[in-house]
């Protein structure tokens, strides 16, 4: 006989269309229900919440006294919880937050007993090829989806085995017609029946045992009280099989008997059977760039620091990083970071997002204070520390503020010698806003904000101090004078009067032209995907009237670009091609005289509505496919999708245009040279021309309506409800920073896309500050590193203190097309190597203070050390 795995749960997306505040209030209700029926039904085995923590978390913000009668249940096995934190986004979240949602939802589970140990992700939009990477880190080794496969992935089977490309592998079980065909199941047996039909005839087709899963729940569903009677006639319906209450374990100790079940590979996006919407990764572009910018200080600034302070003696605050981890993580669940929300729900999100800003900002500053100020010196002298992220000795142009009130200074190192530094600026600063016990005493002499840039090499993994020194001489005044182009070690730039720039390489002897040009056309989608209008004839900022200035300094350069792009103020004005709306754009492209990335911060002011604004950027690289990251590793993508030729025949619930994710980079190369766009803001990409030359940057989607129906490129029903999102028209501001480098082909681009990434950090010690500290009993060196790399074949991804033990952790990745050697150079005895739970696997063998490790392509590893 036929088994039927009916297992019982509820999907929870904690807000979509509706807030978390609503779904809370149902939420409160449904587990009562739930937990009376297993509390008191003996034939009511088990119960499935949604594979994450976060539910649970807001239950006992209003239930704490219900903690008891929980944890009964899961000890019992019967109310089945974890191993997620919330059910996370796969495409546009990084590495680290993916670890942290497991590593923190494991954590949640502990206080209860056992988790679900099953990669479980109903409904994510895409399946990262690096999760099952992911999972075995966790000693997970099974995974339930739904979305992004198709038989050219190599198999028609719903069972089977999904590996990467360092050998980690889970087996996974499918859900090919969704989490929910088994919600709401109707008593009415023609109804029934004509239901079941439909789904057996799938799920028999894609089972390789004789054994499927019919889950029974929904969004928001509360649980299916007369269950028992459907079963009932289930069984009078299909005598041939057997129906029982189940849970997803025991279908995978079903598949784990059947010895033949086919391997895939790779990342799934197709939409042939369930849409993806390839193109979400740029609504609201305003929280993706924010998400970003926020992962990015967190695992680049706020963990390393956190290190160098414990390695110090400070206490780690994993208590107040969690808040922080678990603040973004909330918005991390598909539906939150996708941005397929009602516009309040935006506003929640974003609100998270500047929460967990500000404690970040506030936790980095508060750390390079404690650093700084036990920095032990007899001279007095006030102190500014520059901070450097990466494992390596760091040469760079620095430039900060230093606030005091003298009028003349210079600084000097711990050896006194004294460090040259030119002013770039200086501001009046009212001395209430350093310190209002200042003026609350009646002294209101103001303070002097110098803005200051010099040259310096930085320790690996470290700091350095300087001494704010009075003195008599005259501060050098920058020597920044106006150009019409900028020469630069690695560039010759000029700018063009519609405010592109023409970029010549000097080492590759290639000339790159109209670099920045914008590209716009209409949107007549949604929140999930992009629409364009048929027939429409695209514009181009081709023959905007720009202002440029071009200025330069001996250590740097700067090209200030300001222009209005005029394009259609709607749908309806562009179909008749009426120009009556516009763009503000502002650009300023800093250009180092000694380094080869050109960082870009644009503002964007946009008054239309219903469009879509690209920045182009070309390569002169005919090209097959691109090369971008995911989590802790790159990925190459084909730049056209052969299912473009067959998707209408065969039927796809969406067009496979090559819109794609990337996480801080996207390259295209030839056997000479690459171009490369690296990001702290943008994740969306697709790579167009005539001959796939260029690297389209989606600057934002202009959209008025959560789901819209038979879009061009998504025919039929609407994804999600149609429901007004005003909000994602995007009007107003926009805030942007990415960068374009060139280099040869054999540049290890995740390496320079982390540097990016990972600004020099400063901090300048004065005797004022509004929050007033006691003096720690630590004292701290004037230079300190903490370790160094000693090859350059690995990226970092993060530094931080293991959760349980006192002790440190280091994470990185090999993002090479072949094996590497790690080598670190340690300050410590002990080493072991631990998986992605921070659990030992093999210690490690320490020479002189280093250790080598091997990786493989695309493998990621962590370092446990004292």
């Amino acid at each position: 006989m036929k088994n039927v795995h009916i297992v019982p749960h509820m999907h929870w997306d904690r807000e979509w269309y509706f807030s978390t505040e609503e779904s809370r209030i149902l939420l409160v209700n449904n587990m009562e229900e739930i937990m009376h029926m297993l509390e008191t039904n003996p034939d009511y085995p088990y119960y499935v919440l949604d594979g994450q923590t976060s539910i649970l978390e807001d239950y006992f913000a209003v239930k704490p006294e219900n903690k008891e009668r929980v944890k009964a249940l899961v000890t019992k096995g019967k109310l089945i919880i974890g191993p997620w934190y919330t059910q996370t986004d796969e495409m546009v979240v990084g590495g680290e937050s993916i670890v942290r949602n497991l590593l923190y939802g494991l954590k949640d589970c502990e206080e209860f007993g056992s988790s679900m140990k099953i990669g479980y992700l109903p409904d994510s939009f895409g399946q990262s090829a690096q999760m099952p990477l992911i999972l075995n880190g966790f000693d997970i080794h099974y995974s339930i989806f739904w979305r992004g496969t198709s038989e050219r992935h190599g198999t028609d089977k719903t069972e089977f085995y999904w590996q990467t490309e360092d050998g980690s592998k889970v087996l996974v079980q499918l859900f090919p017609l969704g989490y929910a065909i088994g919600k709401y199941l109707p008593e009415d047996e023609s109804e029934l029946q004509k239901r079941i039909d439909k789904y057996f005839a799938v799920l028999d087709h894609g089972a390789t045992t004789e054994n499927v899963i019919l889950p029974n729940g929904h969004d928001q569903m509360p649980i299916q009280q007369n269950i028992f009677t459907i079963m009932d006639k289930l069984k009078t319906l299909y005598p041939e099989r057997e129906f029982f209450l189940s849970k997803y374990e025991n279908v995978f100790e079903e598949l784990e008997k059947n010895e033949d079940l086919p391997l895939l590979q790779g990342e799934f996006l197709d939409g042939k059977y369930m849409r993806v919407h390839r193109s979400i990764y740029s609504t609201r572009t305003d929280i993706k760039a924010a998400n970003t910018r926020i992962e990015n200080k967190i695992t680049n600034i706020l963990e390393p620091l956190a290190s160098m302070a414990y390695k110090l003696g400070f206490e780690y605050h994993h208590g107040l990083i969690e808040l922080i981890w678990k603040e973004i993580m909330k918005n991390h669940a598909h539906d939150s970071i996708g941005c397929c929300c009602s516009d309040k729900v935006h506003l929640e999100i974003m609100n998270r997002f500047f929460l967990a800003e500000e404690k970040t900002d506030q936790l980095i500053e508060f750390y390079k204070r404690k650093i700084l100020e036990s920095v032990q010196a007899d001279n007095g002298f006030d102190r500014l520390a520059a901070f450097n992220f990466l494992p390596y000795k760091r040469e760079e142009v620095l430039t900060t503020t230093i606030i005091t009130k003298l009028k003349t200074f210079i600084l000097t190192d711990k050896d006194d010698n004294q460090v040259p530094f030119d002013v770039l600026n200086s501001e009046v600063m009212d001395p209430g806003l350093i310190d209002r016990q200042i003026v609350h005493y009646g002294n209101y002499d103001p303070f002097i904000k110098y803005t200051v840039q010099f040259k310096d090499t930085l320790p690996s993994m470290g700091y350095k101090t300087y001494f704010v020194v009075p003195s008599e001489e005259d501060p050098i005044q920058n020597q920044c004078q106006q150009v019409k182009k900028i020469e630069t070690d690695f560039y010759h730039i000029t700018a063009n009067k519609n405010g592109t720039i023409n970029l010549f390489d000097k080492q590759l002897n290639q000339l790159f032209n109209n670099v920045l040009l914008l590209e716009n056309g209409g949107d007549d989608g949604d929140e999930y995907d992009f629409s364009p209008l048929e027939n429409e004839q695209l514009l181009y900022s081709n023959n905007v009237n720009a202002t440029v200035l071009m200025t330069e300094n001996k250590y740097e350069a700067t090209v200030e670009i300001h222009y209005t792009f005029d394009v259609p103020k709607n749908l309806e004005a562009r179909k008749y091609g009426n120009i009556n709306s516009s763009i503000d754009i502002s650009m300023k492209l800093t250009i180092p005289m000694h380094k080869q990335i050109i960082s870009i911060e644009m503002e964007l002011n946009n008054q239309a509505e219903d469009h879509r604004l690209r920045a182009l950027i070309p390569t002169q690289i005919a090209s097959s496919f691109s090369v971008s990251d995911n989590q802790f590793g790159t990925i190459k993508r084909d730049v056209y999708d052969s299912a473009m030729d067959c998707w209408q025949q065969e039927g796809w619930d969406e067009r496979p245009d090559s819109i794609y994710p990337m996480l801080s980079f996207v390259s295209l190369s030839d056997h000479n040279k690459g171009v490369s766009v690296l990001t702290n803001s943008i994740r969306e990409y697709e790579i167009i021309g005539e001959n796939y030359e260029t690297i389209a940057l989606t600057l934002f989607r202009s959209v008025g309506t959560l789901g819209k129906e038979e879009l061009i490129r998504r025919p039929g029903r609407p994804s999600g409800i149609k429901l007004p999102t005003p909000d994602s028209q995007m009007i107003g501001k926009l805030r942007l920073e990415f960068a374009v480098v060139t280099h040869s082909s054999s540049a290890n681009i995740a390496r320079i896309a982390k540097h990016y990434t990972t600004p020099v950090h400063f901090y300048n010690k004065i005797p004022f500050n509004a929050m007033k500290l006691n003096k720690e009993n630590i004292s701290t060196p004037m230079n300190f590193s903490l370790l160094t790399e000693e090859n350059s074949n690995m990226v970092i991804s993060t530094l931080k203190k293991a959760e349980k033990d006192s002790a440190l952790i280091l994470r990185f990745y090999n993002a090479a097309s072949e094996e590497k050697i790690a080598l670190f150079k340690i300050e410590s005895a002990e080493v072991c190597e631990t998986n992605l739970n921070e659990k030992p696997i093999q210690t490690l063998q320490v020479n002189d203070r280093s250790i080598s490790l091997p990786v493989k392509s695309n493998q990621v590893k962590s370092i446990l050390f004292v």
